[in-house]
């Protein structure tokens, strides 16, 4: 099957779990998709067993858009930019310390954790995968996926400081958790240096160099932005940010992530002032929520079907298990050591910390890495381990997360009973 038939069922699927949802059901749209595509896939394998073709329909499908194609080199560009135009950059700029460390050494942190544990859960169950690989693991499902915590977020009445701090890690963790991933890939190829000089010059050039980048095609934007006032036109600019810039930011061996979260986060807070009438902001508000809630749905869609080209096994779905509680405890211990650095400990109350302990959704992305690893004898366990953490992270997390976030910490309750 080619790529538009593809995408249009696709599309198709989307739209009739969407209705169904709304009609019927009412969860949060990217979880309901999720499930939607996941009871598809356990249904088109149910009708194999009985001698029905259905499987080779979707594998067709499925391989008509490749998961880790589409959104590493499509999508990704467009969620990113749609949720950096939403998000209060005075909110993140209050709190760049905290986010700074959440969205680096605490992904840092995270792999280091994840792959050590994942490496003694391979081993446990006679199944022994290289460290190095273990370690590529963690650096694949420790990002928070911003697609995710994003969704939830526009639906929760989170506190403030801890909205800011979660989105602004979700944006950002991303292009830092991809260098990481790409270097320790190298690594295990026996293609890649692991020296100090070689690690720090290419954080350098990815991170720092997709910044500034995305300041740059911000900046220019902006300027463009400013010199006109039709609504079709700055729609377009908006754009060729997203593409061209993502496409430069590759062509250049920067980060495409960051430098298009960084010219999302510049147009979205310096753009309204002075360079959009009131109709563009409202139309490029519109357009952009529009592209996220498509954008959204498909991506759901495509996580629930790739259940059909993930090979399970009994052994692998024990260490899925055993994964889970490890994901989250290396989750919880690389949030809470910023408590430790006096500089941040007021920013990591036990409040905090618990719910960005929670609140790290692992989605899209992780599965996307996972897809994207070459093949070798420990790809497929891998595959089938991450592909079941995030969907518990998606669905149990997420189905959670909203309503814990509505929580008042209790000091905050107990300060609240005082007054009255």
């Amino acid at each position: 099957m080619g790529p538009f038939n593809a995408a249009a069922l696709l599309i198709t699927l989307a739209a009739l779990f969407s209705w169904v949802n709304y009609r019927f059901i009412r969860l949060p749209a990217t979880i309901a998709m999720l499930l939607f595509a996941l009871a598809t896939s356990l249904g088109v394998v149910a009708l194999g067993r009985l001698g029905v073709g259905s499987e080779a329909l979707a594998q067709q499908v499925l391989g008509g858009v490749q998961l880790d194609q589409a959104l590493l080199e499509g999508m990704l560009s467009f969620l990113l930019f749609a949720g950096a135009l939403r998000v209060n950059l005075g909110e993140i700029a209050q709190r760049k310390w905290a986010v700074g460390f959440l969205a680096s050494l605490g992904v840092v942190v995270s792999t280091a954790l994840v792959g050590l544990a994942s490496f003694a859960i391979f081993a446990a169950l006679g199944h022994p995968v290289p460290l190095l690989w273990c370690l590529l693991f963690g650096a694949l499902i420790s990002p928070t996926d911003p697609i995710s915590v994003l969704a939830i977020l526009k639906s929760a009445r989170a506190e403030k400081s801890l909205e800011a701090k979660m989105a602004g890690e979700a944006l950002l963790n991303d292009g830092f958790a991809l260098v990481l991933f790409v270097l320790l890939l190298g690594v295990a190829l026996g293609g890649e240096s692991a020296g100090a000089g070689r690690v720090a010059q290419l954080f350098a050039r990815e991170v720092l160099g997709g910044a500034l980048f995305g300041l740059a095609v911000g900046y220019l934007a902006w300027r463009l932005l400013a010199g006109v006032d039709h609504y079709q036109v700055e729609i377009l600019l908006t754009l060729a940010v997203v593409m061209g810039g993502y496409a430069a930011a590759i062509a250049l061996h920067v980060s495409g992530p960051i430098a298009i979260v960084v010219a999302g986060m510049l147009i979205g807070n310096h753009g309204p002032r002075g360079a959009m009438s009131a109709l563009t902001r409202e139309r490029i508000a519109i357009f952009w929520e529009l592209i996220d809630e498509i954008l959204n749905a498909v991506l759901f869609v495509m996580i629930g079907l790739e259940l059909l080209r993930v090979d399970f096994n009994a052994r692998d779905l024990w260490a899925a298990a055993l994964a889970i509680p490890a994901v989250l405890a290396a989750r919880f211990l690389s949030v809470g050591f910023a408590a430790l650095v006096p500089v941040l400990r007021a920013e990591f109350p036990p409040y905090a910390i618990a719910m960005l302990t929670w609140g790290g959704l692992r989605g899209g992305i992780s599965v996307a890495l996972a897809l994207a690893l070459p093949a070798s004898p420990w790809r497929d366990p891998i595959i089938a381990v991450t592909y079941v953490v995030v969907i518990f992270s998606i669905v149990v997390q997420g189905l959670t997360l909203a309503r814990l976030l509505r929580r008042p910490p209790r000091g905050a309750r107990a300060a609240g009973r005082t007054r009255a």
